[in-house]
């Protein structure tokens, strides 16, 4: 790691006694990969390195939030048209919804968990991702009538109309795209809370997004690990 911190890691180390680099490296591995907390308990433990899951816990709610907010300067522009879907997460034995869509390329454009499936859950899913990464031409949903009734209600302010489609053979990008996230969140055997659900959602779609090549990093032909670490410099 570099001697100069960004600011928003410097606040945080001030209440973590732990060297940076041990840190990253478990936040890392727990976002990037389909590994318990225990078993980054263990796998620290056969590096002579003693950390407790919890531990490795706190790490993950301080830091990934600091990632996000650092990777979101830096992402590429997606495309204008959009596929759309939730997905269901278990939080505290019940199921959440997390709203994502894709560009045609396969690119994530935005997330957002919403405690419901419905009109006004899925209108501030479309803001958020309409002021994070721009205004579609194409919006594409499936069935839901509670996603139609968000789009219409948004088109109706708006000059030029967004163009929305209802097929489902469309939407099978967005739909194989849950799997990756779906993949990783297995382990975790649901979420204690909403707040931890959606700081270490953020950290996984962010790695994600990474590993997608969706980081702009100035033409320097960085590697997914090198782009992680240089979000935290």
């Amino acid at each position: 790691m570099t001697e100069k911190l960004s600011p928003g890691v410097a606040k945080v180390l001030k209440r973590l006694h732990y060297p940076l680099d041990v840190m990253l490296l478990c936040v890392r591995w727990y976002v990037a990969y389909p590994l318990s907390l225990r078993h980054l308990e263990q796998m620290m433990a056969e590096r002579g390195i003693a950390v407790d899951h919890s531990t490795v816990h706190r790490w993950a709610l301080k830091l990934l939030p600091v990632l996000e907010k650092a990777f979101r300067r830096c992402k590429r522009t997606v495309g204008k048209s959009r596929r759309i879907d939730e997905t269901y997460i278990r939080i505290r034995g019940e199921w959440r919804y997390l709203y994502r869509a894709v560009d045609k390329a396969g690119n994530t454009v935005d997330f957002l968990l919403r405690a419901r499936r419905d009109k006004a859950a899925a209108r501030a899913y479309f803001e958020k991702a309409i002021d994070q990464n721009g205004e579609p031409e194409t919006v594409t949903i499936d069935k839901s009538g509670s996603n139609l009734a968000a789009l219409q209600a948004i088109n109706a302010r708006r000059e030029v109309p967004i163009r929305v489609r209802q097929k489902k053979y469309l939407n099978n990008i967005v739909e194989q795209d849950h799997r990756a996230i779906k993949r990783r969140t297995r382990p975790m055997m649901g979420f204690k809370n909403f707040r931890c659900a959606r700081i270490i959602l953020g950290g996984i779609e962010t790695m994600y997004m990474i590993r997608k090549a969706q980081m702009n990093d100035g033409g320097r032909a960085l590697s997914p690990v090198q782009q992680f670490y240089s979000l935290f410099a």
